[in-house]
C-alpha cells in the first residue's frame, strides 16, 4: 500500500474515533447513516482492496451502535492491507462495544500503535477501565487521551461520564459543557447534560435538555428512555409511554424498557403485569438497585414473601443503609412467620432517633410475638408519641482510636476519613470532625458528598452558619433530597424559617415525586392554615405510600375538618387511630369529630386520652 493510501486510512481512522459512540445531525440522521452504510457496502463489493471505505464503514457501524459490524469492517480493512498499528484501537473499540472488555485491552496491548493513534487508544482504554470500575486507570487513560485529542466532542462526553462516576459533579458539568461547545448538535452530550441537570436542578429543568438531545437525533434511544423515566417521575404517564414506544422501535430488547413499564404498572397497582414485565428483562438488570427494590415490592404485594425477602436481602448487600429495603425485608420475614429475622431487619431502623411510627409499630408486634412484652410496650410508646426519640449513644472503645489514627495517616482517603468523621461526631468531638471534613472538602470541591460531610459535622457541633454554607454548596452540585432537606433543617435551626420553607418548596418544584418534600410542604401549609395546599401535598404522599402513616392521616383529617368536610375527616382519623390507638392527640381529634354523632364514643376517647396523658 502506498503512502497516500496509508495516510488516507489513518485520517479516516482519526475521523472515525472523533465521531463514534453518538450520532449527531437532524431528524433523518439514522436513515442517512443506514443509506451511507449501504453505499459503502456496494463500493466495497466492487473493490475488494478498498481500505478507506472499510474504515468509514466501521465508522458508520460505531455511530449506529453496531459493534459486530464494526469489528468485521476493521478486520476486513486489515486483511485488505491496512496497517494493524493504525487500526488496532478501532478493533479494540469494536470489542469494547460488544462488552468484551478484556479482549479490548488485550488488543491494545498486542502490538505497537502509531503515534497518531495513541490518543484514540487511550480513549478506548479509558472507556474500558470505566466500564470495569477501575477509576484510577480510567483517569490516567483519559488524561492521555485529551492531551492528544483536546477538541473532540465525544471524548469530552466520556470524560464527563467518568467524572460523574467519580462523584465529581462540577467536573462532569464542565466537561459536558465543553463537549457541547465543541459540537452543539452532539446528541449524546446533550442527553448527558440532561442527566446531570436532573441531579442538579431537578426533573422539570432536565426536560429541555432531553428535548434538545432528541432534536439533534430523534433516534437517540438512551435519551428517549431517560426522558421517559423523568416523565414518569413527573406523573406524565402518557408522554412517558410515547417515549418508550419510540425507544422500543430502536432497541426492542432493551431491558430498561420493561423495567420502566413495570414501574408504571406497579404505580397503577397492576402488580401481576409488573411482575411479567420484570421477568422479561431476563436477569439483565438484576444488579440494578432500583430493579431490586421494585422486584421486592411487587413480590410482596403478590404474596411472595420469601421472594420479596430475597430481593430485599440482595439490595441490602449493596446498600446497607436502604431503609425501605429493610422495611420490606422485615414485613416479608414477619408475614412468612420468621419473627427473629424480622426483628433483625428492623433493628437498625428502630435504633435511630428518627425511627418512623410504622416501623416502630411493626417492631412492637414482632417483639410481642417473641414474648418480649416490655420491649413491645416501649416500641408502642415511641410509635404513639409520633415524635423523635433520643439518639443512640456512641459506644466509645478502642475502635475510635484506631479510626482516628488511620485518618490522621491518610487525611484525604475517604475510606478512612469518613468513618473517622462519623466517629468524631458520635463521640461529641465536633471540632475534630469539622477539621477532618474541611480537609476533605478542600480537596474535593466538585464532590457534593464532601460538602455534605462538612455540613453534617458543623451541624452536629451547633455551627449552623457553616452547616448552611456547606449544604448550599452541596445543593449547587446535587439538588436532590439528601442536600436540600439538610439545608432546610440547618436554615430552620439557624433561625431562618422563611429560608427553610423556600428550600423545601424549591425541592417540591424541582422534584415533584419527592415524598419528603410533599410532607414538609404540607406541614408548612398547615402552619399557615392554607388547607387546600396542605391537602394537596398530603394526598400526594398518601397516594404514594398508602394509608400506613398516622401523621399524614392525622394532618389530612385536620385539614378536611377545617374545611368543613367532617365525613372525610372522620374516615381519615379512624384509619390513623387504627394505626396508633395509643396516641392521645389522635384520640382527642377523633373525639372532637365524633361530637354530635356518637357522644358516648367521643367521651370514651377523651377519657382514654386523659389517662394516657397522666
Amino acid at each position: 500500500m502506498g503512502p497516500r493510501r496509508f495516510w488516507t486510512g489513518a485520517v479516516c481512522a482519526a475521523a472515525l474515533l472523533a465521531g463514534c459512540d453518538g450520532a449527531s445531525g437532524g431528524g433523518s440522521a439514522r436513515q442517512a447513516l443506514e443509506e451511507r452504510r449501504a453505499a459503502l457496502q456496494e463500493a466495497i463489493a466492487g473493490n475488494p482492496q478498498a481500505i478507506a471505505e472499510r474504515i468509514e464503514l466501521a465508522r458508520v457501524a460505531f455511530r449506529l451502535g453496531d459493534g459486530v459490524a464494526a469489528e468485521a469492517a476493521v478486520k476486513a480493512a486489515i486483511a485488505a492491507g491496512g496497517k494493524e498499528d493504525a487500526l488496532r484501537p478501532l478493533l479494540a473499540r469494536a470489542y469494547a462495544m460488544q462488552g468484551e472488555n478484556a479482549r479490548a485491552l488485550e488488543t491494545l496491548d498486542s502490538g505497537p500503535i502509531i503515534p497518531e493513534m495513541i490518543g484514540e487508544a487511550a480513549w478506548v482504554a479509558g472507556n474500558v477501565h470505566l466500564a470495569n470500575g477501575d477509576l484510577a486507570a480510567a483517569r490516567d487513560a483519559y488524561d492521555r487521551a485529551v492531551q492528544d485529542l483536546p477538541r473532540v466532542s465525544m471524548l469530552w462526553v466520556d470524560v464527563a461520564r467518568f467524572r460523574d462516576a467519580s462523584a465529581d459533579a462540577l467536573g462532569a458539568r464542565d466537561a459536558v459543557d465543553y463537549a457541547i461547545e465543541l459540537d452543539e448538535a452532539n446528541s449524546a452530550a446533550l442527553a448527558l447534560k440532561a442527566n446531570l441537570v436532573r441531579t442538579q436542578a431537578g426533573l422539570t429543568a432536565s426536560l429541555q435538555w432531553y428535548d434538545a438531545a432528541l432534536a439533534a437525533d430523534p433516534d437517540n434511544a438512551g435519551a428517549l428512555i431517560d426522558r421517559a423515566a423523568t416523565l414518569g417521575d413527573l406523573g406524565r404517564y402518557r408522554d412517558m409511554l410515547a417515549s418508550l414506544r419510540h425507544a422500543a422501535t430502536l432497541v426492542p430488547g432493551d431491558p430498561r424498557l420493561y423495567y420502566l413499564q413495570a414501574t408504571l404498572a406497579a404505580r397503577a397497582g397492576n402488580y401481576r403485569l409488573a411482575r411479567s414485565l420484570l421477568q422479561r428483562t431476563r436477569g439483565e438488570m438484576d444488579d440494578v438497585p432500583g430493579f431490586m427494590l421494585l422486584s421486592a415490592i411487587v413480590e410482596l404485594e403478590l404474596g411472595g414473601e420469601a421472594v420479596a425477602a430475597t430481593w430485599a436481602d440482595r439490595l441490602l448487600a449493596e446498600q446497607p443503609g436502604n431503609l425501605t429495603a429493610r422495611r420490606i425485608l422485615a414485613v416479608s420475614d414477619w408475614a412468612d412467620g420468621d419473627a427473629d429475622a424480622a426483628a433483625e431487619a428492623l433493628a437498625p431502623i428502630v435504633a435511630r432517633a428518627d425511627a418512623d411510627s410504622w416501623s416502630l409499630a411493626l417492631a412492637a408486634r414482632v417483639a410481642a410475638e417473641r414474648g418480649r412484652t416490655a420491649e413491645s410496650a416501649d416500641y408502642l410508646a415511641r410509635a404513639a408519641s409520633l415524635t423523635r426519640g433520643d439518639a443512640v449513644p456512641f459506644a466509645a472503645d478502642n475502635d475510635y482510636g484506631l479510626l482516628s489514627m488511620a485518618a490522621d495517616a491518610a487525611p484525604l482517603d475517604p475510606s478512612v476519613a469518613i468513618p473517622a468523621i462519623a466517629a468524631d461526631i458520635a463521640s461529641g468531638n465536633s471540632a475534630g470532625a469539622i477539621a477532618r471534613a474541611t480537609r476533605l472538602r478542600d480537596a474535593n470541591r466538585g464532590v457534593a458528598e464532601a460538602h455534605i460531610l462538612l455540613g453534617d459535622a458543623a451541624f452536629a457541633g451547633g455551627r449552623y452558619d457553616l452547616a448552611v454554607q456547606s449544604y448550599r454548596a452541596a445543593r449547587d452540585l446535587d439538588g436532590g433530597e439528601r442536600t436540600t432537606l439538610r439545608l432546610a433543617n440547618a436554615l430552620y435551626r439557624a433561625g431562618d424559617a422563611a429560608g427553610s420553607g423556600a428550600a423545601i418548596m424549591a425541592l417540591r418544584d424541582s422534584q415533584p415525586s419527592s415524598i419528603a418534600a410533599d410532607r414538609l410542604a404540607g406541614a408548612l401549609a398547615m402552619d399557615i392554615e392554607h388547607w387546600d395546599q396542605a391537602i394537596a401535598h398530603f394526598e400526594r404522599v398518601r397516594q404514594r405510600i398508602g394509608n400506613r402513616d398516622a401523621v399524614v392521616l392525622r394532618e389530612l383529617a385536620k385539614a378536611y375538618a377545617a374545611k368543613g368536610d367532617r365525613d372525610r375527616a372522620l374516615a381519615l382519623i379512624d384509619r390513623a387511630y387504627r394505626l396508633e390507638p395509643l396516641n392521645a392527640e389522635i384520640m382527642t381529634l377523633y373525639a372532637g369529630l365524633l361530637d354530635g354523632r356518637d357522644r358516648q364514643a367521643a367521651e370514651d376517647l377523651r377519657e382514654k386520652a386523659e389517662q394516657i396523658g397522666r
